[in-house]
């Protein structure tokens, strides 16, 4: 039973990095490249599984929180204080750029599937999101979120085996990696997506009181059916000729699936956009007091005005642009910008930190391939990171094609 609450409770990871921006990304690889990308989104999804273990090890051995570990690695002076309102500040306008996208891409759901308007959708999943985290703590939401990534899952990945394809090709195209020709940036989308800084935090603090082998077990289970279901969007979106858009797709699959399937795909992106909208506010919040605060102090609980004065500013900024009309787009492309700033100095510092006696003692310090492992995954965030921060200083200045 202990094992089974840990997947529910570690299901919450995967709601937060299937949002609308995965499902955009994921589709659109497939419908410009069929399967040749499936080895983007398995390498990502292990590069994710391996820093969220790093990240809830570290708090189970050493007894600190993500943030709390860093806040002690940099207490005190001018540099330490500049590393923390970096990862401070970017996590939380993370959170909030990517919330307008979650909020933007639930309601698209909600109209594709009932007709709703999409503003009085955008209010009805901000309400939604709002009493879930008002009358919920972090591991109750993370429960009621494994319900979600369900309904989601079976939505995509029923879809996918509906329309029939053929095993070899999806075999080839997960583990032979390719490039082709302007899908550069789309590779990057896709690891960048998966792999997102505020769930390390997010995952520290839900590893709080569990047991090492229990974490690890509902992790590795609830990650890897989240790379699954990434997959399996996917290869929906492979059958999608011609431009990506929600409709284009939910035309088709209504076309050569039945009318069934619409509502099928309007009830998964829902899911995705509902779930993803209530762990980016809760990641926000939970960050805010890992880096500020020490967890048990009553400032900061879970009910304290401090730590809902948080996710509630960063639910009310999704909505706003909701309601706003703003294109998803934007959003996703300063979120991605400012994931490119922070990825690579927390997977930096995951790395230095389990490796450090002092935090993790000697029998849970990283053996050698989990350090190659991670180091190769540090390497990769950096280069994201790179690309992240040209591409957004590109479309800043209108620079490059």
């Amino acid at each position: 039973m202990s094992r089974l609450w840990s997947i529910l409770s570690w299901s919450v990871i995967a709601a937060a990095f299937i949002g609308p921006g995965t499902i955009t990304a994921a589709a659109s690889a497939g419908a410009g490249f069929r399967y040749a990308l499936l080895w983007a989104l398995l390498f990502s999804t292990l590069a994710c599984l391996l820093l969220q273990e790093a990240s809830a090890r570290l708090t189970v051995v050493s007894g600190q929180s993500l943030g709390r570990a860093l806040r002690t690695q940099y207490r005190g002076g001018f540099s330490g204080a500049v590393v923390l309102v970096l990862v401070l500040g970017s996590v939380v306008l993370g959170c909030a750029a990517y919330e307008a996208g979650n909020i933007l891409g639930g309601a698209a759901g909600a109209a594709l599937g009932t007709g709703l308007d999409p503003r009085l959708a955008t209010v009805a999943s901000g309400l939604v999101a709002a009493v879930l985290l008002w009358v919920g703590r972090p591991q109750t939401v993370a429960r009621m979120l494994g319900l979600f990534v369900a309904v989601m899952g079976l939505a995509f990945l029923y879809t996918a085996w509906r329309l029939g394809p053929v095993p070899l090709d999806l075999l080839r195209g997960a583990f032979v990696p390719t490039v082709p020709g302007g899908s550069s940036l789309l590779v990057l989308g896709l690891i960048g997506t998966t792999v997102v800084p505020y769930n390390l935090f997010l995952g520290s603090a839900l590893a709080h009181g569990q047991k090492l082998s229990d974490l690890r077990f509902g992790l590795t289970v609830s990650v890897l059916l989240g790379g699954v279901i990434s997959m399996g969007v996917l290869v929906v979106g492979s059958s999608v000729g011609g431009t990506f858009s929600f409709e284009a797709l939910a035309a088709m699959l209504s076309e050569r699936l039945g009318s069934w399937a619409r509502s099928m795909f309007a009830a998964g992106l829902y899911a995705a956009g509902l779930s993803s909208a209530i762990t980016a506010p809760l990641a926000a919040a939970i960050t805010a007091r890992s880096v500020l605060g020490v967890r048990e102090e009553r400032s900061w609980g879970d009910r304290s005005w401090r730590f809902r004065s948080v996710w509630a500013g960063v639910l009310t900024i999704g909505v706003g642009f909701g309601l706003a009309g703003v294109r998803p787009i934007p959003a996703i492309l300063l979120a991605q910008a400012l994931n490119g700033v922070l990825l690579p100095l927390v997977a930096v510092y995951l790395l230095l930190a389990v490796n450090d006696v002092r935090l993790m003692g000697r029998a849970e310090l990283n053996s050698r391939w989990a350090n190659g492992a991670l180091v190769i995954v540090v390497a990769t965030t950096i280069v994201l990171g790179v690309a992240g921060v040209s591409r957004a200083v590109a479309a800043a200045f209108d620079l490059g094609p």
